[in-house]
């Protein structure tokens, strides 16, 4: 008799920001829950975010991994050097890992500065290392996702490297991707649209592969990219514009909304079993 062993459902989760380590939106408690729930229910999972610098790595134990560091990631024809570190979730058995550079992420704050409020100038730069830090981390971890989830807006790039920079990396030619939307004062984010375009195009992503945010970079451009290289999108709180709303009901890709239900994480769960195994999602308690 032969015995199939069938491995764990992976899921990587990619996050803006995440409890204790940076509170600055409502999300962060959920990327803090939502991994470990999951985890609970039998995947595997692996967690990453900014290592912004409002964080403080001795409180957090924040420690270098080497065998992951030392690549260089470029943008734009500019080498940086990727430094990733790991720190332990309090109280569980989970851990967050954090992409790091000597050059960016070395202010107090995250992307915008906690003395003067005012916002950085070079997001665009960090949230694409960010982006391609995540991706060839993860193949130097050797772990295929089945599921990527991303969350948050900073995150919003990721769906695009994944399906046209790394469009020929197995290790992620079968993974499906979730984006998690949510509420933001559009005003408070403000990204050069011209100069992300510029360094887009270095990666060959051309105008036409980011035409939501080719005029303006806003909150709601970069998670309409974000969608619509999804499979499926999660409506992070009841406070989406009318607008946003609008472009994912027309998207007609699965949905959830995020509720604190005790069965919440049980709908994250199905949700990944829904878009892993079957390609066209029947509605079913999905909205449409």
């Amino acid at each position: 008799m032969t015995i199939f062993n069938k491995r764990k459902m992976r899921v990587l989760y990619v996050c803006q920001e995440v409890a204790p380590f940076v509170e600055d939106h409502p999300m962060c408690h959920v990327t803090r829950q939502l991994p470990k729930s999951i985890q609970d229910r039998g995947r595997e999972i692996r967690t990453f975010m900014p290592k912004f610098g409002s964080i403080n790595e001795r409180r957090h134990q924040l420690h270098e991994v080497i065998r992951l560091s030392g690549a260089n990631i470029v943008v734009n024809d500019v080498d940086y050097q990727l430094v990733v570190k790991v720190a332990s979730m309090p109280g569980v058995r989970m851990q967050v890992y954090f992409i790091d550079n000597e050059v960016f992420f070395q202010e107090r704050g995250t992307y915008y500065d906690y003395d003067t409020h005012q916002i950085y100038k070079d997001n665009d730069v960090k949230m694409i290392f960010f982006a391609k830090g995540i991706l060839e981390t993860v193949k130097n971890l050797q772990w295929h996702p089945d599921i990527v989830h991303v969350i948050g807006w900073y995150s919003a790039l990721l769906p695009v490297y994944i399906k046209k920079f790394f469009a020929d990396e197995p290790y992620f030619s079968e993974a499906k991707i979730v984006t998690s939307v949510y509420s933001h004062n559009e005003e408070e984010v403000k990204i050069d649209a011209n100069k992300l375009l510029k360094k887009l195009a270095f990666d060959s992503i051309n105008k036409k592969d980011v035409k939501y945010i080719a005029e303006n970079a806003t909150v709601t451009n970069l998670y309409k990219l974000a969608i619509e290289y999804s499979d499926a999108v999660v409506y992070g709180d009841e406070n989406i514009n009318d607008n946003l709303k609008k472009f994912i009901e027309k998207s007609e890709k699965p949905y959830i909304h995020h509720s604190h239900q005790p069965n919440m994480f049980d709908v994250y769960d199905q949700l990944y079993n829904e878009i892993n195994v079957i390609e066209d999602v029947d509605a079913g308690f999905f909205g449409r």
